[in-house]
């Protein structure tokens, strides 16, 4: 059975800022060394070119180094993921799970946070966007789950990941190599890396039957409710982290989750926190969450049919400043409407995430007799 997590969300102050880090390990309240993941949003462009992801990676990782006794390359092989755009409200942050001693916590037979992290084969250039990415993704979904000691598909509520996208190099060398690519076009390649990868992962917890190439991208009744996807330059692998919950762990967090059906969707985030085990009146309020919620986790995407219950918007048309940035904006902008704090983790390019036009929700929280408390500062 793996340890149990502790889990906590810290400010990021300027794009290299690691000291909410560093202050947590300081403090005691959580070991360098039992870091196993952390999951967060940077104020770059959200783009190919968005460098402020490996600003941010290597700043974290520096304390890590600096503060533990990991050597450099087991620190290498910790699941830093990192989401680009902090659009509109969205404030930087990141997230971080590291594992407790064994017997620093009761054991109890209540369902509790755990989290498991694998990482893929290979993904080559002519795998994204092909049965071939579905099928190596899905093979690392499954040892993660496995780390993760889950063995019911439904206790896994969230999966992210981070994958490579296709740039100008990439392309150029599997053409060197004979081989063709999904597409020429390296910001399409984003949402094409997402889109590919979230098959993989429903088809790794039965949430649908195999692909085909075929339905990457254009069957988009096919998705999975749990994942949540990013992609860039920095790796060639998937990178992925499992995270669910299971009895005998221990500790005080629990995660939930549910979809938006649409951008406005509210409910939706509300299902994902009361799934995760809160208690709250049919009608919920900020107030109502008593500094329990740890942080939420969206994907959400401009419908393709142009609308929002009904109504039409321009986003897909708009030349000036990318779809991308403005659902992204318009989401984080309802989530923090929910939470009563922006720093959440809202991305975009949701393709085969959550149904079109929403997204798959997730949220942890903090059962503990006398929680930490995450209110607004």
């Amino acid at each position: 059975m793996p340890d149990a997590i502790e889990v906590r969300k810290v400010p990021i102050k300027n794009v290299s800022d690691a000291s909410g880090l560093a202050e947590l390990i300081d403090a005691g309240t959580i070991e360098a060394d039992r870091v196993i993941a952390v999951i967060g949003k940077t104020e770059g462009n959200g783009g190919v070119n968005d460098y402020t992801r490996i600003i941010a990676d290597r700043a974290f990782r520096e304390v890590l180094l600096e503060k533990g006794s990991r050597p450099e390359s087991e620190v290498k092989q910790v699941p830093i993921v990192w989401s680009g755009g902090t659009d509109g409200v969205i404030s930087p942050h990141a997230t971080i799970f590291a594992t407790v001693p064994e017997g620093s916590v009761e054991k109890t037979d209540d369902l509790r946070l755990t989290v498991g992290f694998a990482m893929s084969e290979e993904l080559l250039p002519e795998d994204i966007g092909r049965v071939a990415m579905v099928d190596k993704v899905a093979a690392g979904v499954r040892v993660a789950m496995e780390r993760a000691g889950i063995t019911d598909p439904a206790d896994v509520h969230y999966v992210q990941t981070k994958t490579p996208l296709l740039t100008i190099h990439t392309i150029r060398d599997a053409k060197s190599r004979g081989k063709t690519v999904w597409t020429e076009h390296t910001h399409e390649s984003m949402d094409l890396s997402n889109g590919c990868t979230a098959l993989g992962i429903a088809v790794a917890l039965g949430e649908i039957e195999q692909p085909t190439d075929a339905d990457v991208m254009h069957n988009r009744d096919l998705f999975s409710s749990v994942a949540s996807c990013s992609s860039g330059v920095e790796l060639d692998q998937a990178q992925i982290v499992v995270v669910g919950n299971a009895r005998g762990v221990g500790g005080r967090y629990r995660i939930g989750h549910s979809v938006m059906n649409d951008a406005l969707d509210t409910d939706g985030i509300w299902a994902a926190i009361k799934d995760a085990g809160l208690d709250l009146p049919e009608r919920p309020h900020t107030s109502d969450l008593g500094g329990r919620l740890v942080n939420v986790f969206l994907k959400c995407e401009v419908s393709q049919d142009g609308e929002v219950r009904g109504r039409r918007n321009a986003m897909l048309d708009d030349s000036d400043v990318h779809w991308h940035r403005q659902i992204k904006s318009a989401v984080g902008g309802v989530t923090a409407s929910v939470t009563g704090d922006p720093a959440v983790f809202v991305s975009v390019s949701a393709a085969h995430q959550g149904p079109d036009g929403g997204g798959p929700v997730a949220a942890i929280v903090d059962l503990g007799e006398d929680p930490t408390g995450y209110p607004a500062p």
